[in-house]
């Protein structure tokens, strides 16, 4: 199932992602901590008693269904640490520990951008994605973007209308899922003709929650992000300023102020996005890409990262379920940076991720963009 995992180690792997209460912080904190997917499962129990709550992990029946699934989708699972988990995406704090995919997986190691906009858009717009997305395939450009009506299927439909044909569509139900339902042979054709890629279970429809991780993908895999019509607070926002909490190239055309559809493109300009009017604006800031963005997005400073090697050396002792109370009593419904929770808290930093960890198993806590946290009602 998995180039150097043992069969069981990967299946542990599935299963210790679609346990409760786990998300891709803390299924690598877990993983740093114990070693393995294995050793990680038989610990939750105890780590759930820490946090005050009953823990069961995921049923192996449940992982079996799913890896059927999978299967029977002509799909393959990629992991987080395997040489061919793409490169930009794996930056990421929250990349996907886990996704599934169909196609050919060189074009997500190919020169990456994201293309994203309104379902509802114009005709002028619609063209302008689809002859941006030809023309960037043209020059060597796998155009990302996430099956969506309007401009996202255009961008799809112009990239596989070039010779190269390199495109990615991220999705944000199960990878046997076609969304939407007009989406279903185009969907098809990017699955066999370009590459495929789903975060979710086979079999999951999409939820509204589905889509803003989808759009992290989205953005996690390219190096800069061109948002080509959005209305404000629209999805493809949401893409965009991803992209530049991420430490990419945010894009954006301009369009008239009295179509309200280009209001979200003008507002992201004015927040520092790159003006876009042709291809080679595109080709010109991204092949000199650094890592360095030019674009000035008004974005977060990140913190300072956190080596999760620090974990292995936490003692048992240290991770008490008093000291994940003292981390809660710092907490609100307002999210807040880990590091400052580091500061005001007073103890190390591998303690503050483990107590944070333990509540996180509880159903207590809430993980946000930026490496914020906050406080949530228990789960039922």
């Amino acid at each position: 199932m998995s180039g150097a995992l043992s069969q069981a180690e990967a299946f542990a792997r599935i299963r210790l992602l679609r346990s409760p209460n786990i998300g891709p912080v803390s299924y690598r904190q877990l993983l740093a901590r114990f070693g393995t997917a294995e050793q990680a499962l038989d610990a939750l129990p105890d780590l759930g008693a820490r946090g005050k709550t009953a823990y069961r992990p995921a049923p192996t029946e449940r992982i079996e269904r799913e890896i059927n699934g999978v299967r029977a989708a002509g799909a393959r699972y990629l992991f987080h640490d395997q040489p061919d988990y793409p490169a930009l995406l794996a930056e990421l704090d929250s990349a996907p520990p886990i996704i599934t995919c169909r196609g050919n997986l060189v074009l997500a190691s190919e020169p990456c951008v994201a293309m994203v906009g309104a379902r509802n858009a114009s005709a002028a717009a619609v063209k302008l994605a689809r002859d941006f997305a030809t023309e960037l395939a043209q020059a060597g450009f796998t155009v990302v973007s996430g099956l969506a009506r309007g401009i996202d299927g255009a961008c799809h439909e112009g990239a596989l209308g070039s010779a190269s044909g390199g495109t990615i569509g991220v999705i944000a139900s199960g990878i046997d899922i076609a969304y939407p339902p007009q989406h279903t042979e185009l969907q098809e054709q990017i699955a066999c003709q370009g590459l495929l890629i789903a975060e979710q279970p086979p079999g999951t429809e999409p939820r509204g929650r589905h889509f803003p991780s989808r759009n992290r993908i989205i953005a996690g895999l390219a190096s800069g992000t061109l948002v080509v019509e959005a209305a404000p607070k629209s999805g493809s926002l949401i893409t965009a300023r991803l992209a530049g909490e991420a430490g990419r190239e945010v894009m954006a055309i301009p369009g008239s102020p009295l179509d309200t559809r280009s209001l979200g493109c003008n507002q992201l300009i004015r927040d520092g996005a790159v003006l876009v009017q042709a291809v080679e604006d595109i080709v010109e800031l991204l092949e000199s890409f650094t890592g360095a963005p030019r674009s000035r997005f008004n974005v977060e400073e990140p913190g300072a990262p956190f080596d999760y090697a620090e974990l292995r050396q936490l003692e048992w002792g240290e991770a008490r379920a008093d000291r994940s109370g003292d981390i809660a009593r710092l907490l609100t419904k307002a999210p807040v940076a880990v590091d400052e929770l580091i500061r005001q808290s007073g103890v190390g930093s591998a303690a503050v991720h483990m107590a944070l960890l333990e509540l996180e198993l509880a159903g207590e806590l809430e993980r946000h963009a930026g490496g914020m946290v906050s406080r949530c009602a228990p789960s039922e």
